[in-house]
């Protein structure tokens, strides 16, 4: 019998770091099934796009990437031959997304990621899998968390990383191949979310909030520092929730420590916290536990008890500020970053008034501004007192005016201060990368002057480095080399270990006529 011939397969992922995630993961399935994961999708005979079904912008990122993939089909052999849609979008509106869109060959969601290799074949062969219907995943397990056992997470939770198969059944870290070479890498906790905010959909299509086992967390943490991370960037639909199902409501105060003295990562920072469930010895933990980033991400969404009261959520202004307050304590220095949403229904005058005050009293650094929108399917589509669209963007303007100020303001403030920056990038006299109270790609990043010649070694990508802060650009910080804290553990000078740079695929132009596609990302903390 003749061997099979290399099938080639080329991933784009679109939203947020739990879709990289989830696309390591996808990722590892087809290497192990024996598919070639390739950067340049023209190249592919196959090509996977993991669709974002957040919000409106980053849902016709995602059709731009899928059409974009279908315009590089050529007549006879050239470009791919199969582009399949997955991820929340395909999750959330399946068949629908499949008859309005036939340029994808197929729609598949979650539940098919455990035989993605076979469908991709099927696709292949002219014998597409019918198409995903949706269905709310919350209905999946039971009510109680702590009903929500092994069994329950393996059956009906597929996608969810450590209980794709029994324990023991993979190695450590086999279940996900690294797609980049970044020294900051999304680690998932849980997926799902038990909340029932008003605007948000996103538990109806990624389910009940499940936690993955601390072992399990911590395994994948040593897997990837051994393949070359040296941030793990802590993501899920909700970390203050995790452990709950588990029994252990302090599950993450626990782990934390370990994750942090995990050899060869430097810093950890979680993110997607809820200031409703941020309890008092978690919040020291995250503050004051060595290794840990100085940084909370909270998901404040507003600052009015009556707009929050109507979101179905907890608190208002005196509330956070007071969370703050406790949070500068124990750490006067930390980075604090949120979103907001304007012009909600209901939303007044006197309620937006509420929120720029907040916002002139947190000294936040970072803030997500955005316009409130229906999405189907929430309550919030349905109550009455929609804001008109004009208004809303009048309002989403001058929040993000203010905004732009007080952020800016605050980062002249840490002028003198000494940051320590995490390297992902070095060109000739400047390395890049962010301090610990910049998230990567959400809080701005900081581009560090090194010294003539340099220090004995060099600094590498990877490295982390101390550096005082000279000038601040936005939210940006410009700063100058003072020390080498610790440098990336492998490799020859100059280079730090890393998975295999693949798959992560980027995709050309789309034709004229089509539209633009860009990758969006979820602003952390949203949901």
């Amino acid at each position: 019998m003749s061997p099979r011939p290399a099938r080639r397969v080329a991933l784009v992922t679109l939203g947020c770091s739990r879709n990289e995630v989830d696309s390591e993961e996808l990722a590892a399935r087809l290497a192990t099934d024996g598919w070639d994961l390739v950067d340049d999708a023209a190249d592919a005979d196959a090509v996977l796009v993991n669709t974002c079904g957040f919000v409106e912008a980053a849902k016709k990122d995602s059709i731009d990437a899928l059409l974009a993939a279908d315009a590089l089909r050529e007549p006879g052999d050239g470009g791919p031959r199969a582009v399949v849609a997955v991820g929340c979008m395909a999750e959330r509106y399946g068949r629908e997304l499949a008859d309005t869109l036939p340029e994808a060959d197929a729609v598949l969601g979650f539940d098919a990621y455990p035989r993605i290799s076979a469908h991709l074949e099927a696709v292949l062969a002219g014998s597409a899998p019918a198409s995903h219907t949706p269905r709310d995943r919350r209905t999946l397990l039971p009510i109680s968390p702590v009903e929500r056992g092994d069994a329950s997470r393996a059956a009906h939770s597929p996608h969810i990383p450590g209980h794709i198969q029994p324990a023991g059944a993979v190695t450590a870290g086999s279940g996900r191949q690294r797609l980049t070479s970044s020294p900051v890498v999304p680690l998932k906790l849980s997926s799902g979310c038990d909340r029932r905010c008003a605007f948000c959909a996103i538990p109806s299509f990624r389910g009940s909030h499940v936690s993955r086992r601390p072992e399990d967390v911590l395994a994948e943490a040593e897997w990837l520092a051994g393949q070359g991370a040296r941030e793990l960037v802590l993501v899920s639909e909700n970390s203050t929730s995790y452990g709950k199902d588990l029994g252990d409501l302090r599950a993450l105060e626990k782990l934390l420590p370990k994750l942090a003295a995990v050899p060869g990562i430097v810093r950890v920072r979680t993110v997607y916290l809820q200031p409703a469930e941020l309890r008092p010895s978690l919040l020291e933990v995250l503050l004051t536990t060595p290794g840990l980033a100085p940084y909370l991400d909270l998901s404040f969404q507003h600052a009015s008890p009556a707009v929050l009261r109507r979101m179905r959520r907890f608190g208002g202004s005196t509330d956070f500020l007071d969370l703050l307050r406790r949070a500068r304590a124990l750490l006067p220095d930390l980075g604090a970053r949120s979103n907001v949403i304007v012009g909600f229904p209901g939303e007044t005058d006197e309620d937006v008034d509420i929120l720029l005050n907040f916002l002139e009293r947190a000294d936040l650094d970072a803030v997500g501004v955005f316009g409130y929108s229906d999405e189907e399917g929430t309550e919030a589509a349905g109550m009455a007192d929609h804001v008109d669209p004009e208004e809303i963007e009048n309002r989403r303007a001058e929040v993000t005016d203010l905004v732009e100020q007080l952020t800016a303001a605050r980062a002249e403030r840490r002028i003198g201060t000494t940051v320590e920056v995490l390297v992902e990038e070095v060109a000739g006299a400047l390395g890049y990368g962010c301090a610990g109270h910049q998230q990567a790609d959400a809080d701005g990043s900081c581009t560090v002057r090194l010294p003539a010649g340099g220090p004995p070694g060099g600094v590498a990508v990877g490295d982390l480095i101390a550096a005082r802060v000279v000038a601040a650009e936005g939210v940006d910080l410009v700063a100058e080399f003072t020390g080498m804290l610790d440098r990336a553990g492998a490799g020859p000078a100059g280079t730090v270990a890393a998975g295999p740079a693949v798959a992560g695929s980027v995709l050309p132009p789309i034709p004229d006529g089509v539209g633009p596609m860009d990758a969006v990302g979820h602003p952390s903390g949203v949901a």
